[in-house]
């Protein structure tokens, strides 16, 4: 990297975040006089970014839907602070030897906000109405592995033989073979259990008038304003220390920052461009709460075409940057390195080897795979400015050894649909767990039977890899598995999909006033139960 220009970019940095400081102090003075006088009493003032797209556990897909959604519905089961599997609807479980049977023991008593109590038997229809092609959910994988499931979806089965109703307070599933992560799916927001009666009586509207067993209900949702939840004095597992909740939709950052000081807001995620005021400040220092999040952020090499088809290519993308520097300086050390695919914080044995900033090594790569002019690549990117300000430092090491590239900034649902279809050359992506496995990470991320839209926008495929997640996914223990994944995972880094860059860690401030908070690993754990004043 040239040295002048990582110089001027870090300074420009700062000038962004010294003007966004002098804008929000400006802002303060123009909206002293609003008050958090027009505060609900009682209700916790959250900020959402965006306008949730449903709340209906069939159909929801995004982190907003289903942060809501987790205090309004639950499960089977559901996760503890340890990431360990937990009793929820379900008091006790038995997993039959051959790992292929799961007998559920429903608690008595349960009941959805409409007062009427929760059965085996809407489970049963919860899980065939994800698998019904007429629902049109995106989350049938959740429960694809059990028996009879795609009979049931591709019409050639009128139900779903794997799920049987043994009594009003007895479940048992099926399934079609041993699979490791199965009680981790059920923790998921598709596993959510929804009455039959409310579904057909509103129909497509359910989204907006859900009913569930959870701690709070939906009293009112004004799209693209807020939406406010009032908590349930009824629910199985206690009375939640509030009111209720309120969440805003506020896209801007700089409103949101305005809004938090002023007091309008109790608890948000800390923008970018306000990390380190915020860290330096003695006073909001305190009140800062962090967590290793279950996640990995990662440069994604198209591997079906030229020039990444060329492993060698890959390798020298891995040792072209210095990603470590870039944690520190660009990124203000908000996160971990990464040495693989996988989180450091699901990862139970010992890190695969990984690669080193070694800009020589890089252009010797080069060479050895007939490049010694160098090349041209595509490199796709949103055009969060965050982003902008990481891709133009990639773009900086990669002119350093010979390679040229060209930013192509599209807006979210085009570049989603671009990196779907293979389109870039290269591009900038994050992986959150869906829940904590190892298997959410390597399965669709690296399976060749995910190429694309799947999950595997690298168009990575190796027939080891694959052969390997499958053996693990299929373990009947826990040590089983690991060994499976420990191998996968050494192969999948010497092979160079991605360039492996770090682990968002999550920051989080909060209101004086506000007791009892804390950042839970999965966005479904937090029922919003502790939480007070």
């Amino acid at each position: 990297m040239i040295r002048g220009k990582k110089h001027l970019r870090f300074t420009v940095s700062s000038f962004h975040h010294f003007l966004s400081f002098i804008v929000t102090c400006y802002l303060l003075l123009i909206f002293t006089s609003c008050s958090s006088s027009n505060r609900l009493d009682g209700y916790v003032y959250y900020r959402l970014n965006t306008n949730p797209t449903t709340l209906d556990p069939a159909l929801v897909v995004d982190v907003t839907g289903g942060f809501i959604s987790a205090k309004l519905f639950n499960g089977l089961v559901k996760l503890r602070e340890d990431l360990s599997i937990a009793p929820d609807i379900a008091s006790k479980w038995e997993i039959s030897k051959d790992g292929l049977t799961y007998r559920f023991e429903l608690k008595h008593g349960v009941k959805f906000s409409n007062n009427r109590e929760v059965k085996a038997y809407d489970f049963k229809y919860s899980f065939k109405r994800i698998l019904d092609p007429k629902t049109r959910s995106p989350n049938t994988w959740v429960l694809e592995k059990i028996a009879g499931a795609r009979e049931f979806m591709n019409g050639t089965a009128p139900d779903v033989s794997g799920i049987k109703v043994i009594d009003d307070y007895t479940l048992e599933i099926r399934l079609n073979e041993p699979f490791s992560p199965f009680l981790n799916l059920l923790t998921m927001i598709a596993a959510y259990v929804v009455p039959e009666e409310e579904c057909k009586r509103w129909g497509a509207d359910f989204s907006s008038h859900p009913v569930g067993t959870g701690p709070f209900v939906l009293k009112q949702w004004l799209p693209n304003r807020e939406l406010v939840l009032d908590a349930r004095k009824d629910y199985f597992g206690g009375t939640p220390k509030l009111k209720g909740m309120i969440y805003r939709i506020i896209p801007e950052d700089l409103t949101t920052i305005t809004e938090f000081e002023l007091g309008n807001l109790d608890i948000i995620t800390i923008p970018a461009s306000a990390f380190s005021r915020f860290k330096k400040d003695p006073e909001w220092n305190q009140l800062i709460a962090s967590l290793r999040g279950i996640n990995t952020y990662y440069l994604g090499l198209n591997c079906s075409k030229k020039p990444f088809n060329n492993i060698l290519l890959r390798r020298a993308m891995n040792y072209a940057i210095d990603r470590e520097k870039m944690l520190r300086t660009v990124y203000e050390g908000r996160g971990r390195i990464a040495a693989g695919p996988l989180p450091d914080v699901l990862r139970k044995w010992p890190s695969p080897p990984s690669y080193r900033y070694d800009p020589e090594k890089a252009r010797e790569l080069i060479k050895t795979a007939g490049f010694s002019d160098g090349f041209e690549v595509d490199f796709y990117i949103t055009a969060d400015q965050e982003v902008v300000d990481i891709a133009e430092v990639i773009q900086a090491y990669l002119r350093e050894i010979g390679i040229k590239v060209k930013l192509k900034q599209l807006e979210w649902s085009a570049y989603k649909e671009a990196i779907n279809k293979g389109e870039p050359d290269m591009f900038w992506l994050s992986w959150w767990a869906d829940y904590p496995d190892p298997e959410n990470f390597l399965f669709p991320l690296f399976h060749s039977s995910n190429l694309g839209a799947g999950g595997n926008r690298a168009r990575y495929s190796n027939p080891e890899v694959d052969s390997l997640i499958e053996a693990g996914q299929h373990a009947r223990t826990i040590k089983e598995r690991d060994m499976y994944y420990e191998k996968v995972e050494k192969v999948i880094v010497d092979d160079a999909p991605w360039v492996f860059f770090w682990h968002r860690t999550d920051f989080t401030l909060r209101q004086p006033w506000i007791k009892n908070y804390k950042i839970h690993p999965i966005y479904s754990m937090d029922k919003g139960m502790e939480i007070g004043f």
